[in-house]
């Protein structure tokens, strides 16, 4: 069975999952993994696909073409070597909340990523937006993180309490509940 990562760019607009999806469901492929979101008016979705004839990206690729052309859409296909695919979670730790709210400045990112990174802590998920008006944006930031059980949480916060006053932006973090599903 050969696997893939497909990933999707363009101006948002209706029907982008819908052609995806059936160029995906015509070749008999199955989505093991995806997630899309919406940029700046701009579509992002990358899906983790499997097929059980094809191995190479070269085989699916082409059977994008029309929908590239009739949507506009940026669509990269790779292939995925067997170890690249796990659906194990792959690391143990507690999973939290960080929320980093500010006025929009450069570095807000790279500067809580910079201390996660120091503690180990893995970062699942993150969300950015500037909202607010033009003469008064406002930066939101939200990570799902998991952080290894031996973190100190008050060293992580005193490193965050140096961002907050550094950055002028507030930092939230709280432990959320797994689901076992």
């Amino acid at each position: 069975m050969g696997h893939f990562s497909l990933s999707v760019v363009g101006k948002d607009r209706p029907g982008i999952v819908a052609e995806v999806s059936r160029v995906l469901f015509e070749l008999g492929c199955n989505i093991e993994d995806s997630t899309c979101t919406i940029l700046t008016g701009q579509f992002a979705m990358i899906l983790v696909i499997a097929h059980a004839k094809y191995s190479f990206a070269a085989e699916i690729d082409p059977f994008f073409d029309a929908v590239r052309e009739s949507m506009g859409l940026t669509i990269s296909v790779h292939a995925l070597n067997d170890e690249e695919v796990s659906r194990d979670k792959g690391f143990a730790g507690r999973p939290h909340i960080i929320s980093v709210y500010g006025a929009d400045r450069p570095g807000i990112v790279y500067s809580v990523a910079r201390e996660l990174a120091k503690y180990r802590v893995n970062v699942t998920d993150l969300n950015t937006q500037v909202v607010g008006s033009r003469e008064r944006p406002v930066y939101v930031m939200v990570l799902e993180a998991d952080v290894p059980e031996d973190v100190d949480m008050k060293d992580l916060e005193r490193e965050f309490d140096r961002i907050r006053k550094e950055l002028a932006v507030s930092i939230s973090v709280r432990p959320i509940d797994s689901l076992e599903l």
